[in-house]
This record gives structure tokens, C-alpha cells and sequence, in this order.
């Protein structure tokens, strides 16, 4: 029996799939379950208007991700900041700061998750910020952190 496979089956294949399966095999376990759907030409072209709309999506993610990374690559954000003795900062510059001040400067809106400090930054220089976006895009930002200007 020809099938399209809903969701992905172990040992069979993945979703918008067209198998052959065994007449039992679908019509005892994949079709009570909603696993498959019956390989008709209405289905196949139903599948093949799916397909092209998932492309479709995929594509525009794919851009609107590429053009946040080239905007990202452009960003340089700048922290004043108190020191102490040997230019240490009175506490840090962490991923969440960093997320509230892109929020706040640039507009642009990422999970601080997203945001891979190896660790807090706590001395003054200027510094490289990876963001991960998905599995394919890692802009990085640039953070300068200066001393605040001390007023007498």
C-alpha cells in the first residue's frame, strides 16, 4: 500500500514522505494511529502544495536570518562602565546586558540565550560576541567596554 507519511516513523522515514508499506502494517498500526495517509492523487497533490509552501517558508527564514546577520555584524555596542584598581570592572558586562542594550539601541530583539559569552566580561577592551542564529549563522558583534567618565 502506497503512503504518505504525517510524522516521522522510526525505521520508515519522515514526514511528506511517499512509502510502500505492508497492507497490514498501515492499515493495523499506521493508519489508527494518524501516522499515514493513503497515497491518493488528491493527497500526493495536497503533499506537493505543502512541500512548496515549506520551501517557500524556509527560504524567507533563511533570508530574514541572513539579514539580521550581516545587521548584527555591523553592531558595535559601547558600555561605560565604573573600574577599580587595574581597570576591573565594578561587576560585569553579561550576555543579558548586552541583549538589553541591542534591544534598546538597535531595535533588534534577541534571546540572551543566544548570546555566547564564555564567560562575563569584567575588564575594559573591546570584544568579539558570537550570537547564535539556528544551526547555520553566528554573527558577531562587537562590545567595547570604557571607563565611565568620573565627574568631581
Amino acid at each position: 500500500m502506497k503512503v504518505i507519511l504525517l510524522e516521522e516513523v522510526p525505521g520508515l522515514g519522515k514526514a511528506g514522505e511517499v512509502k510502500n508499506v505492508a497492507d497490514g502494517y498501515a492499515r493495523n498500526y499506521l493508519l489508527p494511529r494518524n501516522m499515514v495517509t493513503a497515497a491518493t492523487s488528491n493527497a500526493l497533490s495536497n503533499l506537493q502544495d505543502r512541500v512548496a509552501l515549506e520551501n517557500r517558508r524556509r527560504e524567507k527564514l533563511l533570508a530574514d536570518l541572513q539579514s539580521l546577520t550581516d545587521r548584527l555584524n555591523s553592531v558595535s555596542l559601547k558600555f561605560a562602565v565604573r573600574v577599580g584598581k587595574d581597570n576591573q570592572l565594578y561587576g560585569s558586562v553579561t550576555n543579558q546586558d548586552i541583549a538589553d542594550a541591542l534591544r534598546e539601541q538597535e531595535k533588534i530583539i534577541v534571546d540572551r540565550r543566544s548570546i555566547t559569552l564564555r564567560e562575563s566580561i569584567r575588564r575594559l577592551g573591546e570584544y568579539k560576541v558570537p550570537v547564535r542564529l539556528g544551526n547555520t549563522f553566528e554573527p558577531q558583534l562587537t562590545v567595547v567596554i570604557v571607563q565611565e567618565a568620573t565627574t568631581k
